[in-house]
């Protein structure tokens, strides 16, 4: 299926698996890259030499296309787009908008940039400083989340910006993919569809976790960094959603600590990074302390294993998901739902043409 996506990034489907932190490394990356999709190494949770070494595995794995996800407002943000423009990477993503100023270095490199926005003014912001494309993210994705559902934010955001728009938050199969099609998108980005295959290094308990979760155990909470993130509803996220201001923002001061050990930053640079967070996002200095509990909360999880001790980001669509495939196999999968969905819409016959006799539209 070729639409605006496959031609801009080189891809055989277009499928996006997202950069999430402490999931989306070589392996994950490596294995969505040679089923055909988008695959996107999370950067965040690495120092740059990590990073750098990264990039080289997931080279050593596929020669197909793949990007790297970076947080604009990190304090070595340009050192990290040495690294894309220096290994050649086709792609970067970025979590927050990133600056003009990045946009053009990376372009002027030959990468493809595609920021993830939540709201209309930001996709219309970045297309205006030279994006190539934009994932869309509704209230259904997992992580930090806006208010606004998918499938009302996707067709505001087409209408807006005269670039290749990705759908994600709420997409897991063919059915999801035809229908963002519909309303305009050139493809789809998942998440937790992709945690959730037997290719993601998340431990075996946590996966069983997210498995017998249902759609009411899918929650938003503000108690991890203060603002708004989509987790699964666990007997730690009740007791974070209980605590005082005075444990909490030790727990945060004390992950903040953990987490320079962990990624080398040195505390000038952390509070650094602060500072940009708080211009960026509009967020308080409670929330800006709050937000060191993310990475390492999520590592309890992702990483160790430790369902009682870490968080477990979560789209909503975990609630419906039973099963653990390869990315091959989700992504096979996906692709022959999205034909037969299409080839049975009303009006279609098998052959793709339309009743009328006209040929078929295909993907655009």
């Amino acid at each position: 299926m070729e639409t605006a996506l496959t031609r801009l990034t080189g891809v055989r489907h277009p499928v996006v698996q997202t950069g999430m932190g402490w999931v989306a490394g070589p392996r994950l990356v490596g294995a969505t890259a040679r089923a055909g999709g988008l695959g996107i190494l999370a950067s965040a949770t690495m120092s740059v030499d990590e990073l750098r070494r990264a990039v080289r595995e997931v080279r050593s794995r596929t020669d197909a296309p793949f990007g790297v996800n970076l947080r604009a407002d990190a304090d070595d943000a340009r050192d990290r787009v040495r690294v894309l423009t220096e290994e050649r990477v086709r792609v970067a993503s970025f979590a927050r908008a990133p600056s003009r100023e990045l946009i053009a270095e990376l372009k002027d490199a030959g990468v493809v940039v595609i920021p993830t926005v939540g709201a209309r003014r930001h996709a219309e912001k970045v297309a205006a400083w030279g994006a190539d494309a934009v994932i869309v993210q509704g209230a259904e994705g997992g992580g930090h989340t806006g208010e606004v559902a998918t499938t009302v934010l996707l067709p505001q955001v087409v209408d807006a910006v005269p670039l290749p728009v990705i759908a994600a938050g709420g997409f897991r199969d063919g059915r999801g993919l035809v229908a963002a099609l519909a309303l305009g998108a050139a493809g789809v980005a998942m998440g937790t569809r992709f945690l959730l295959t037997s290719d993601s290094t998340v431990p075996d308990a946590v996966k069983a976790r997210y498995l017998a979760a249902g759609v009411r155990d899918v929650t938003v909470t503000t108690a991890v960094d203060g603002v708004p993130h989509r987790m699964l509803r666990t007997p730690l996220v009740r007791s974070l959603e209980g605590q005082g201001p005075a444990r909490t923002l030790l727990r945060s001061l004390r992950h903040a600590a953990a987490f320079r050990r962990l990624s080398g930053r040195s505390w000038p640079a952390l509070l650094r990074e602060g500072r940009a967070l708080r211009r960026g996002g509009e967020l308080s200095w409670g929330q800006v302390l709050l937000a060191a509990n993310t990475p390492m909360l999520l590592r309890a999880a992702m990483v160790e294993g430790r369902a009682d001790l870490g968080v477990m980001a979560s789209g909503q669509v975990a609630g419906v998901i039973e099963d653990l495939p390869s990315c091959a196999e989700l992504i096979a999968s996906i692709m022959a739902e999205a034909e037969r969905v299409t080839a049975g819409l009303p009006g279609r016959r098998a052959d793709g043409a339309d009743d009328a006799g006209a040929g078929g539209a295909g993907a655009e």
